[in-house]
C-alpha cells in the first residue's frame, strides 16, 4: 500500500482547515450523471455545515449563508503571524547573499523565486497584523529569535554562510534554506495543534499557500543539493 508522505499530510491538514464548512459544489446534476464543467460553473455553490457528533452535514439556505460570521482569529494566530514575519525576514537575508557568492546560474534563480514569494507573503502578514491592530515586529527583531524559532539560523550560522562562496556556499545555502523552510512547515503544524487556532479563513488560506510553496521549493533544493554532491 502506498504510504502518504508527511508533507502531503501537512498540506491536507491545512487544506481541511481552509475548506471545512465552506462552499462545496455537487458533482451530481440530479439525474445520476456527473455535472459538466459548464453546469458546475453556472450552479450556485452549496454551503454545508458540519453536524454534532454522530450527525451528518446540513446544507444551508442562501439566507443562512449571509448570516454566517467568519471564524475569529486567536492569540495563537497573531503570534504565528508575528513569528512568521521574523522567519521570512531571515530568509530574505539569506537570499541577499546569493548573487555575490554563488558561481552557478540555477541557484540564484531559485533564490530569486524564494525572494519574490517571501516578500509577497511578508507584505500579506504585515497587512493582516495591522488590520487586526496587532504589533508588527520591528525590522531586525529576527536576531533575538535566531536559533529559537524552528529552522532559523543563529547569527553565527549566518556569518559562516556569509564568509563562503562558490560550491561551498551553494551547499551551505541550500542546506540552510531547506532547514529554514522545514521550520516554517513545523510552525504551521504547531499552529494547527492549538485548539481553535489556524481556522480564521484568511489565515488558513495563507498557511496553505506557505505549505504548498515551501514544499515545492524544498524538493527543488534537495535536487540541487544532490547534484552538487556528485
Amino acid at each position: 500500500m502506498e504510504q502518504t508522505s508527511p508533507s502531503a499530510r501537512r498540506l491536507a491538514a491545512v487544506a481541511l482547515v481552509a475548506l471545512l464548512g465552506l462552499a462545496g459544489c455537487s458533482s451530481d446534476n440530479g439525474s445520476g450523471n456527473a455535472a459538466t464543467p459548464a453546469a458546475e460553473t453556472d450552479a450556485a455553490p452549496r454551503v454545508v455545515q458540519p453536524g454534532a457528533p454522530g450527525e451528518g452535514v446540513r446544507e444551508l439556505t442562501p439566507e443562512e449563508v449571509e448570516d454566517l460570521e467568519p471564524l475569529p482569529h486567536t492569540a495563537a494566530d497573531v503570534q504565528f503571524m508575528q513569528y512568521m514575519v521574523l522567519h521570512h525576514r531571515q530568509a530574505l537575508r539569506m537570499t541577499d547573499l546569493v548573487p555575490d557568492r554563488s558561481h552557478r546560474e540555477d541557484i540564484p534563480l531559485l533564490a530569486r523565486r524564494i525572494e519574490i514569494s517571501q516578500e509577497a507573503e511578508l507584505e500579506q502578514m504585515i497587512a493582516w497584523l495591522e488590520e487586526r491592530d496587532a504589533a508588527v515586529p520591528p525590522p531586525g527583531g529576527e536576531e533575538a529569535h535566531a536559533g529559537h524559532l524552528p529552522g532559523m539560523l543563529t547569527e553565527a550560522d549566518l556569518e559562516r554562510l556569509e564568509a563562503t562562496e562558490g560550491p561551498r556556499f551553494d551547499r551551505r545555502f541550500l542546506a540552510a534554506m531547506i532547514r529554514h523552510h522545514e521550520g516554517a512547515l513545523l510552525m504551521v503544524e504547531q499552529l494547527q495543534e492549538v485548539p481553535g487556532a489556524g481556522q480564521e479563513p484568511e489565515l488558513a488560506v495563507f498557511a496553505g499557500h506557505v505549505v504548498a510553496d515551501q514544499e515545492i521549493e524544498i524538493r527543488r533544493m534537495e535536487t540541487l543539493l544532490r547534484e552538487l554532491a556528485r
